[in-house]
């Protein structure tokens, strides 16, 4: 009797994995996405950063834009705003779902911003 309810056993391990692998991969795939969220973040942040400074220290707009454009997230836009002797600069972008069944999800919001003084010339 033992070695028959043994035998019926056969194949439940196999029928479980497959029954988890899909959940396994989703969990995965959104845990990637979540570190490409991240990583975009922080690109995001670095581009505000890399576009204050160069305005700061007197670049032209334009020049100081590209290289926040270069450093930022594909899509990702660059505004710069200056008052007061300061330069504060917004980056925004988004990233997208993975797809797949988190094709219902809305694109994460990418936001970072920077402010800098002014750099005065020599005297």
């Amino acid at each position: 009797m033992t070695g028959r309810r043994h035998r019926d056993a056969r194949g439940a391990v196999t029928a479980e994995l497959a029954l988890a692998l899909p959940l396994l991969v989703s969990v995965t795939t959104g845990l990637v996405w979540l570190l490409a969220v991240g990583a975009d973040q922080l690109r995001a942040v670095d581009a505000a950063r890399e576009t204050a400074r160069a305005l700061a220290r007197g670049d032209a707009p334009a020049a100081a834009v590209a290289i926040g454009e270069r450093v930022a997230p594909d899509g990702a836009t660059v505004r710069v705003a200056t008052s007061d002797g300061r330069v504060h600069v917004t980056v925004t972008g988004e990233v997208a779902a993975p797809g797949g069944i988190f094709d219902a999800l809305p694109p994460a919001q990418l936001h970072a911003e920077a402010v800098a003084v002014v750099e005065e010339g020599p005297a």
